[in-house]
């Protein structure tokens, strides 16, 4: 233990080592920073050019987390000569990147994602750094950090354009509502991790079936939306029957651990009395109420 916080002392953000751009070998810009895209300040910026960056529960840390599930000297970034190193510090949780969990230190690479805990970040280095920033900033308003799919408002945006078009050109347009069926199971028995790896996994499987000129959404935890233009309502049923069989039959493996996942569907389509984007949704969110209650994995539109 008296080692381990010798180690953090070391580590402090506020330690200067050799700055990188002394070090030998270096011809290229090392800008580079992380930006919180899922946790407490989702879009702060935190910078590590030549400093090294910590990252755990103890309030000195660089990036202090409260959460039981994040290490008091959980992780650290620190800048060497081949570039940035991420390195677990024996986190009981462990740290990740890009999903797959990282065992003494890996090499960062721009556009990696570290996972802490409940906590994501992305990394970002090179010349075209601030432009890579915004850019980042902005994906952040339209899409879902975890599964990196749109996010709710990227598909009230999108509902609100198809649903004007299907009203005025009496054009065909359905709405698919899905739930994972006791994902709350899944979390309290294997913990966040799992949950977060079956609800990445989930979105994945779910994402190839989806067409360019349809969109897939998260609605908000377990709970994902999809919007089909151009399908009437008895081929959306279809698509969603189709949709649940493919979750049915997939297997949810991590770290060990192999799970088997049911999804229940509602469907809705856009009828004559439907004057809002609302009440299509509705239409969706009631027939889905209607398949968990009949008992999940299943289909009602």
């Amino acid at each position: 233990m008296s080692q381990m916080r010798t180690t953090a002392s070391h580590l402090d953000a506020q330690t200067r080592i050799t700055s990188v751009r002394d070090l030998a070998g270096i011809g290229q810009s090392r800008d580079a920073f992380l930006v919180m895209v899922r946790g407490p300040e989702i879009g702060r910026r935190i910078e590590v050019t030549d400093s090294v960056v910590t990252i755990g529960r103890d309030p000195e840390s660089t990036i202090a987390l409260k959460s039981d599930s994040v290490s008091r000297y959980h992780a650290r970034i620190e800048p060497t000569e081949q570039g940035y190193r991420l390195v677990d510090n024996m986190s009981t949780n462990g740290t990740y990147r890009n999903q797959a969990q990282v065992h003494g230190s890996a090499m960062l690479a721009t556009g990696d994602y570290v996972h802490v805990g409940d906590s994501i970040f992305k990394f970002l280095a090179g010349d075209n750094i601030e432009a890579a920033f915004h850019e980042e900033i902005y994906r952040l308003t339209i899409e879902d950090s975890l599964t990196q799919v749109a996010n709710k408002r990227a598909l009230l945006d999108f509902l609100d354009k198809e649903f004007a078009r299907a009203k005025r050109y009496q054009r065909d347009l359905s709405v698919i509502m899905l739930d994972l069926d006791f994902f709350k199971k899944v979390n309290d028995t294997y913990g966040h991790l799992m949950g977060d790896f079956v609800l990445r996994e989930f979105a994945k499987l779910v994402s190839s079936r989806i067409r360019r000129e349809e969109l897939f959404a998260r609605y908000g935890g377990e709970e994902f939306c999809i919007v089909v233009p151009e399908m009437n309502h008895e081929k959306a049923i279809a698509f969603a029957e189709a949709l649940r069989t493919l979750v049915e039959e997939h297997t949810y493996a991590f770290e060990g651990t192999s799970l088997k996942m049911t999804c229940s569907l509602g469907v809705g389509t856009v009828a004559e009395p439907m004057t809002r984007v609302e009440d299509l949704l509705a239409a969706a969110d009631e027939n889905l109420y209607k398949a968990k209650n009949e008992g999940r994995n299943r289909v009602v539109g």
